[in-house]
């Protein structure tokens, strides 16, 4: 199934249209996502579903804001990313069997400060923060002065072993936060990855 649905993907228009949703920090209905790529409505619309079906993207009901009463109208369509990961490898692999095996043995251990310092070994760094992170699989947006991450590649085991895999997230980072210019924190909230950067202070 992974395979069908990333090669909807190809499609052009069902890629802007999914970026766009990707993108979004709110859900998307399908005039304004129409407008965004540029197509018509009904055209929005059917690949829209078509993603959906696939499992990239998940649909929600309910009434745009400023309608209420007797005359609102059904609920509207409104898409956003779904939770669904989707992996293709030929032939098979399963690196997270193996990673999962070895977060609950140095969970287990208490082998943090360890991975946290050969984590910085392996610190991505580049001269653009922003294009550095976009590299290694993140989605870093402005939020003010403050980079934030929509995306965290480690997701699946961060939910499972918060203090183990985020403590390397944010050892992984802080090079390449430091070599750019900023600084990396420990911010975690819901929907976005648990690091957040802001500009480093000249002193």
């Amino acid at each position: 199934m992974s395979i069908e649905a990333v090669a909807l993907l190809q499609d052009p228009v069902r890629r802007r249209l999914y970026d766009y949703v990707a993108a979004a920090d709110h859900e998307v209905g399908r005039d304004e996502a129409a407008e965004a790529v540029e197509i018509k409505r009904p055209l929005a619309a059917f690949h829209l579903d078509k993603l959906t079906e696939a499992g990239l993207l998940d649909a929600v009901f309910r009434r745009p804001e400023g309608r209420a009463g007797p005359g609102a109208g059904r609920p509207a369509k409104f898409y956003r990313r779904s939770d669904a990961e989707f992996t293709v490898s030929l032939p098979a692999r399963d690196y997270r069997t193996v990673a999962t095996i070895l977060a609950e043995v140095l969970e287990h251990e208490g082998a943090e400060a360890a991975i946290a310092a050969v984590a910085a070994r392996h610190t991505p760094t580049g001269g653009d923060l922003v294009e550095t992170l976009e590299s290694r699989g993140y989605e870093p947006y402005f939020e003010g002065d403050v980079v934030r991450l929509r995306n965290c590649p480690f997701h699946r085991l961060a939910l499972n072993f918060p203090p183990l895999v985020c403590g390397l997230n944010l050892a992984l980072l802080e090079g390449t936060a430091t070599a750019a210019g900023w600084t990396a924190r420990m911010d975690p909230a819901p929907g976005r990855c648990c690091v957040s950067f802001s500009k480093t202070s000249e002193s």
